[in-house]
């Protein structure tokens, strides 16, 4: 695989500092972005302050690049900014022509078992949780509003956590994918490759995906 010049946002995050790291073992040329710049102090990586909210430092960070990662998350309080930022994002890529691809949520996933319903509306589903679900529901549907950027969204399985780096993970589109023991999983180490893997062969542009063990 040829070099890739690749921004990633919220590069300080559980999910971001692991792109990074896996885009890093790659070989790739990485910028990684955070609005500040302290909290990276030891990566090898290219570090630079900015803002995944502000369609001017979107641009400027994607342009000359091959691909752009956000993982961006907001804290609690304030899910509504997930929306927001997803457009800003949207219009930055869409100045520079550079593929974006977007870190999203599982709660819009369907679940076969409960008759097709999104994760977000099935009985068990944390109401703590309903208000970052909601937002990501809009994230997706900002995305798929857009019309002149070239995106890709990646929905995490239900359960997301730290954990090993195998390599291996199942494809799904827009269904909750379990396994036989009806666990919905992956590691953020392993959701990191798939990312990266989709950054390096995309096969996803203009839609939702997502992966689990």
């Amino acid at each position: 695989m040829n070099t890739m010049r690749i921004t990633i946002f919220g590069a300080s995050g559980a999910v971001g500092s692991r792109v990074v790291a896996e885009a890093l073992s790659r070989g790739h040329d990485v910028t990684a972005v955070v609005r500040d710049p302290a909290r990276l102090a030891h990566t090898p990586a290219r570090v630079r302050a900015g803002d995944a909210s502000d369609v001017e430092h979107v641009a400027a960070l994607s342009a000359g690049q091959d691909v752009v990662i956000s993982a961006t998350r907001p804290a609690p309080g304030y899910e509504g900014e997930l929306p927001i930022t997803a457009k800003a994002l949207l219009a930055g890529v869409a100045r520079t022509g550079v593929r974006l691809l977007l870190v999203g949520g599982a709660a819009g996933l369907t679940v076969p078992e409960a008759g097709g319903l999104p994760l977000v509306e099935t009985p068990d589903f944390p109401p703590t949780l309903r208000p970052i679900a909601l937002a990501c529901n809009e994230q997706l549907e900002v995305c798929r509003s857009a019309t002149d950027a070239d995106w890709t969204y990646l929905s995490p399985p239900a359960l997301l956590e730290p954990g090993e780096r195998t390599g291996v993970y199942r494809v799904g589109g827009d269904e909750l994918l379990v396994d036989a023991h009806g666990r919905s999983a992956i590691s953020m180490e392993d959701f990191a490759v798939a990312l990266l893997d989709e950054a390096e062969l995309p096969r996803h542009r203009g839609s939702r995906f997502t992966v689990a063990y």
